[in-house]
């Protein structure tokens, strides 16, 4: 283990540089425009993962953009084998005037690097390979079996990673998940997340008259599409934060008190994170703290609204249309097709006859938990206190996987979320970063999860 250490402290620079390299391609998944350079990262990636010392590199096609398979086979079949999954793709980087530098031209500035999928989730993916990289080059072996499943979907859905998941089931067998697409509780604080939320993600579109109408010879007869929009989205919460979708909390777990008092011992700054943000206090769900919001109950926002004249200037018009994009997060064991179904009936019931509504569903994922003390977790704990020099923290998250669970089912192994991002990284947002310090401890602590991995696996056979 002492050689691999030496490896990952002598190599930092090339590593940085490989995963500049690694950014500066623009996989943008969600846009058509970008397919060509989706596809060349998927080649970038699978020569690289060639180069490190994995084997069996290819790509895997599917009805979209392909994921990228590659293994490490020879610890024996006494050894465990452990999946990581992450993903290639990057989300869009509007507005562009926002960024401080190009999104697709990385710099380091600080301790920390700077370009889109810097976080989330490019440098998590790359400090993986750089810890098989050196547990390669150092050991000529792994402790454990590996394989890898990185895929180029993950930003618009995981549209067709179920798919592969089902038809190379046999191939991608393995005792333990393990992903890095999680953020730590804070800086040099090491944690490990057990539980991450859904999403149901939604749009509404209300239709009033046949064209645009002037506001002075139509304002007052006509109900305005945007003013019927406001007034729908308007009752979906009361004031005190609780959603009005009937049954929409049917089947929300309840926070445990054991699961509060470990809310509790974490470091929790209230005023320190609403001043983060530029705000005078937090808000939600009345009756529970901002961790309970954050990370165990369920919300409901509006992500985007749109409609009428919104140039430069005075139009006065009555808009023909007026939509909006809604996402619900979603706790264990809500499902998101069923909250789906019971947010459109809602919007139909709410909706005044005077206009006619379109409801779809843009995307969707489960909830997950993972086994706390699974070999698994127990590794990536003490995986995380080596590396770190201090036990680490267990919390939920946020933020949706959602094919955290089908990874799960599938599967049948258990998942291991050991990330090593921050969530003040900008991650979807303008100036992504991502720690060069949590770079370098995330492939220490991965090297170490693989020889912790095997040790309790051993001693539990």
């Amino acid at each position: 283990m002492q050689k691999t250490l030496e490896y990952i402290e002598s190599h930092q620079d090339q590593h940085i540089r490989d995963l500049s390299e690694f950014l500066a391609i623009p996989s943008v998944s969600t846009d058509a425009e970008y397919k060509a350079d989706v596809e060349r990262c998927a080649a970038w990636l699978s020569e690289h993962l060639a180069q490190c010392g994995l084997e069996n590199v290819q790509q895997i096609p599917s009805g979209g953009h392909p994921a990228v398979y590659a293994d490490w086979l020879h610890a024996g079949s006494n050894a465990p084998t452990v999946l990581f999954y992450g993903h290639y793709d990057v989300q869009p980087v509007d507005p562009l005037d926002l960024w401080t530098s190009p999104p697709f031209e990385p710099i380091v500035k600080d301790g920390k690097i700077y370009a889109r999928g810097a976080v989330d989730d490019k440098g998590q993916v790359m400090l993986q390979i750089k810890a098989l990289e050196a547990c390669l080059r150092s050991d000529g072996r792994l402790p454990v079996n590996v394989k890898l499943l990185i895929e180029g979907e993950e930003e618009i859905g995981s549209e067709h990673l179920e798919d592969i998941l089902r038809e190379h089931r046999e191939r991608l067998a393995c005792d333990v998940i393990l992903i890095s697409d999680t953020a730590m509780f804070g800086p040099a604080m090491p944690s490990l997340v057990y539980g991450l939320r859904g999403l149901t993600y939604m749009e509404i579109t209300v239709h009033g008259p046949n064209r645009d109408l002037h506001s002075g010879s139509f304002g007052g007869a006509v109900d305005n599409p945007a003013n019927a929009l406001c007034a729908m989205i308007a009752q979906l919460k009361d004031a005190f934060g609780r959603i009005q979708i009937p049954g929409f909390y049917d089947s929300v777990r309840s926070v445990s008190e054991t699961e509060r008092r470990e809310l509790q011992r974490l470091p929790w700054d209230e005023q320190g994170y609403a001043d983060s943000l530029g705000l005078a206090h937090t808000n939600g769900e009345f009756g529970y703290s901002t961790l309970e919001r954050l990370w165990a109950r369920p919300t409901l926002d509006v992500n985007g609204i749109w409609g009428g004249f919104t140039g430069e200037g005075a139009k006065t018009v009555l808009p023909a249309k007026a939509s909006a994009k809604i996402s619900m997060r979603l706790v264990p064991d809500q499902d998101c097709h069923d909250i789906a179904e019971k947010f459109e009936q809602y919007i139909r019931t709410i909706a005044p006859p005077t206009v006619r509504v379109e409801v779809q569903s843009l995307h969707g994922g489960n909830p997950a938990l993972t086994e706390i003390d699974s070999v698994g977790m127990r590794a990536a704990m003490r995986a995380l206190e080596l590396a770190y020099g201090r036990k680490p923290f267990l919390q939920r998250e946020g933020g949706s996987i959602p094919i955290v669970l089908v990874l799960q089912e599938i599967l049948a192994a258990d998942t291991v979320l050991m990330g090593f991002g921050l969530n003040t990284e900008n991650t979807h947002s303008p100036n992504e970063h991502f720690s060069l310090a949590n770079y370098k401890s995330g492939s220490i602590a991965t090297a170490h999860f693989y020889h912790e991995l095997l040790n309790l696996s051993a001693g539990s056979a």
